[in-house]
Order: structure tokens, then C-alpha cells, then sequence
């Protein structure tokens, strides 16, 4: 439970700087639902923590009917990092670095923050969630099946907000993938009983 905890708290904190100090200064997107969150704030201005928790409500939903587990185990990663997302909203323009390198240590940083999480079977929730529900299923490991979500995710988010900084973003979530797949390669997921 400990070892939960500290994954927990210092994942989120990873991510949120992550996200805070990288991405948002250039308008770069990550995948999954902190995509959706992002892809939102350029267009409404609105939070991202929120965002990504309530667009994460029905993976909740479908986590409470199927696997009770992960509901569980992801709530509280969820309103932490989603908290931590916004509280270090404070720290945009604090550090000024080129968009590539910006992508590059945000996905670190973003990909070091889920990794932790995901190697003690806890997560941020939205696209996390299913992805670890469907490496429990199929075996496959989380961190591709994270890979192929959030790829399709700043596609379509690049075109809604008109970014220009596509290259950027794939650059972001392959390294947030290449990250969280070595975090969690030697992790093996136990099927559920459905």
C-alpha cells in the first residue's frame, strides 16, 4: 500500500510538470484522455485536471460493472494527478526550451509519471485504465497498447485545434510509450475473471 501511495504522489507530481512545464507552452498533446484534456484547454481554455476527470467518468463506470479492481485501484490515481495537473498549472513559462527538446522531456516526464503508476497496478485513470484492462485481457503489454490509443488521439486533436506542432506531439506520445513500456516490461498482468 506504501509503495501505491508513493507511486501515486510522485507520478502525478511527474506527470503534472510534465504536462505544465513541456507540453502546454507549445501546445503540444499527449494521448488518452490528458489529450482530450489538453485538446479542450487550447480550444475552451478550460482545466486540464478537471477535463481529464470528467471525461474519464464513463471508463469509471465501465471499470465498476467489469473489474472492480481497477476502479479501485485508478480512483485515486485519477484525482491526484488530476489535482496536481492543475495546482502545477503555475509553472507554465517557467522553463523555456525548443518545442523538439520540450517534447522529449515532457514525454519523459509524462511517460516516468504513468510508469510508476502502472507498475503498481494503479493509474490516472481515462485511457490507462482501459488500456490496463485490456493488457489483462490479451497479455499484451500496457505501454503499446497506451502507444496506439494516444497516437490516434493527437491525430485527430491535431487537426481540431489546428495545431502545427503534429511531429512534435507523435514525438511526445513515442516517447511517453517507449517510457512506460520499459517501466513496465517485467510487469505481467494476471488475467481477470470476467
Amino acid at each position: 500500500m506504501f509503495k501505491k501511495m508513493v507511486a501515486i504522489g510522485v507520478g502525478s507530481v511527474l506527470l503534472a510538470i510534465g504536462i505544465n512545464v513541456f507540453l502546454v507552452p507549445h501546445h503540444l498533446l499527449d494521448g488518452g484522455i490528458i489529450g482530450i484534456g489538453l485538446i479542450a484547454k487550447y480550444i475552451w481554455q478550460v482545466k486540464v485536471g478537471l477535463t481529464t476527470m470528467l471525461v474519464s467518468v464513463p471508463l469509471y463506470i465501465i471499470a465498476w460493472f467489469y473489474y472492480r479492481p481497477f476502479f479501485y485501484n485508478s480512483l485515486h490515481g485519477l484525482l491526484f494527478s488530476s489535482l496536481m495537473i492543475d495546482v502545477c498549472s503555475v509553472l507554465r513559462g517557467t522553463v523555456s526550451v525548443d518545442p523538439m527538446i520540450s517534447s522529449i522531456i515532457g514525454g519523459i516526464f509524462v511517460g516516468t509519471g504513468i510508469g510508476m503508476m502502472l507498475r503498481e497496478e494503479t493509474s490516472t485513470g481515462g485511457t490507462d485504465l482501459l488500456a490496463q484492462f485490456i493488457a489483462r485481457i490479451t497479455n499484451w503489454n500496457v505501454g503499446i497498447i497506451i502507444f496506439i490509443m494516444d497516437a490516434l488521439i493527437i491525430t485527430v486533436g491535431s487537426f481540431l485545434i489546428g495545431s502545427t506542432s503534429f511531429l512534435h506531439s507523435f514525438i511526445v506520445v513515442t516517447v511517453v510509450g517507449i517510457v512506460t513500456t520499459i517501466l513496465t516490461e517485467t510487469k505481467r498482468w494476471s488475467r481477470p475473471i470476467i
